[in-house]
């Protein structure tokens, strides 16, 4: 029989196609977990999910944060790959795999010609294994990369009969759309958790003709108060730093505020990101602002 090596393969695949257990000494052969093997320069991440999926029946699927970092969404880094399959019989226990069990009826779509969970699935599931912010991230990331909306993601999370459906129903009702950066997702859970007016999300201005203009990532559009996150450490491009000089004059032309959060503002100090944001809300007349609330130190560290 043939083999294609570029691909994870059994060690009773490869002796069936007339090598012998020996050759897999060769440096040329690397051992994803014991028992899968694949050609030295052909192993990469997408080869542990065929090889976790090689060692149980065809109908197992890459579940929960492998899952997510399968559909390119932004999750923790995690020691394991997450299989699951019907039968507890089914499981095939390695190191490097963590094997789940259920009976439930799952959605499941194909993935470079892997098995995976769907994007609502996936939410739901995860939401055993993430926290509060990192599950809202995941869920704003999803909402944008699959163009779905966040309506639908809650529907899905009410629908569910899942075992984390209480966790994902509560972070899904901090998903928004158009969310563009797990970043922004975290300064505006940041100013929501502290018991802050929210700021609308990703606010598009136009020009008289419809045309787009301008889009801001958070903003308080009515006292004409913005909030940005900037990730840049240093402004090293000339023609972007001129850019960004230009579109600063012309919020000031138009009346507008402009507080600019970088990541010390979030992971550092946001307890200083907070009193800016709401010193702005009283300055400018939002109208009755909350004093800042503890519920956001839970989440971010003080």
């Amino acid at each position: 029989m043939d083999i294609d090596l570029s691909r994870p393969f059994l060690t009773r695949q490869f002796e069936r196609a007339g090598h012998t257990r020996w050759e897999l000494q060769n440096k040329a052969y690397h051992q994803l977990v014991r028992g899968v093997w694949v050609l030295e320069e052909h192993a990469d991440l997408d080869c542990m999910y065929r090889a976790a999926l090689l060692l149980h029946p065809p109908w197992a699927f890459v579940s929960r944060l492998s899952a997510a970092a399968l559909l390119g969404l932004p999750v923790p880094d995690h020691p394991f790959v997450h299989i699951t399959v019907r039968q507890e019989k089914e499981r095939r226990f390695r190191p490097q795999i963590k094997i789940h069990v259920t009976s439930r009826r799952r959605r499941i779509i194909v993935v470079r010609g892997m098995r995976v969970s769907d994007p609502f699935e996936t939410f739901i599931d995860c939401a055993g294994s993430l926290g509060f912010v990192d599950l809202v991230i995941l869920g704003d990331a999803l909402c944008r990369k699959f163009k779905l909306t966040a309506s639908e993601l809650r529907k899905a999370c009410a629908e569910t009969e899942a075992y984390y459906a209480g966790l994902a129903r509560a972070a899904a009702t901090f998903v928004r759309d158009g969310v563009d950066s797990p970043m922004e997702t975290r300064l505006r859970l940041l100013i929501v958790l502290a018991g802050l007016p929210e700021p609308e999300v990703n606010v598009v201005r136009r020009w008289e003709d419809g045309s787009w203009r301008r889009r801001y990532d958070l903003c308080y559009e009515r006292i004409k108060l913005i909030v940005e996150y900037d990730g840049r450490q240093h402004a090293t491009d000339r023609s972007q730093w001129r850019a960004d000089i230009a579109r600063r004059e012309e919020f000031d032309d138009e009346g507008y505020r402009v507080i600019v959060v970088t990541a010390e503002g979030i992971f550092e100090n946001p307890l200083n990101t907070l009193r800016r944001v709401r010193r702005q809300l009283v300055l400018r007349g939002w109208g009755a602002v909350p004093m800042i609330s503890d519920d956001w130190r839970a989440h971010f560290a003080a």
